[in-house]
């Protein structure tokens, strides 16, 4: 069976309050679990890297072995294809234990996507942000 995964990642304010959001859908398009957190102050790209990574783990604990994932952040999905290098260290960090994740996949493919095709995983980030107020 194969899944598809969106995650988004929030900041109000680049550094600000910060949250990540991620949806696990089966192959009948239905939602199976999903993920909203609040992260603390990070930047907005600290946060897309960290909605990816729990929302990876997530779909891990579920036995989810084949993925399509989806990031509305052009910068996350062409690092992680190894298309654009990664210099800022602390999302170095993030992207390394990404990379741990990714063989525990059978197939796994990181696309980008417009925002406007992203809303549910935004409003989950968005909704972590908002879990502390």
């Amino acid at each position: 069976m194969s899944y598809k995964i969106y995650t988004d990642g929030a900041s109000r304010g680049n550094p600000g309050k910060s949250g990540a959001g991620g949806i696990i859908k089966n192959e009948n398009g239905e939602i199976i679990d999903s993920i909203s957190e609040y992260l603390g102050i990070q930047t907005n790209n600290y946060a897309e890297y960290k909605a990816l990574e729990l929302t990876l783990l997530r779909a891990i604990e579920l036995g989810v072995r084949k993925v399509d994932v989806y990031l509305d952040s052009k910068l996350v999905v062409e690092q992680l294809n190894g298309n654009w290098r990664v210099i800022n260290p602390t999302i170095r960090i993030l992207v390394d234990k990404i990379l741990v994740l990714i063989p525990k996949f059978d197939s796994i493919n990181i696309i980008h996507i417009l925002r406007k095709y992203n809303t549910e995983a935004d409003l989950l980030a968005n909704k972590g942000i908002d879990s502390i107020n």
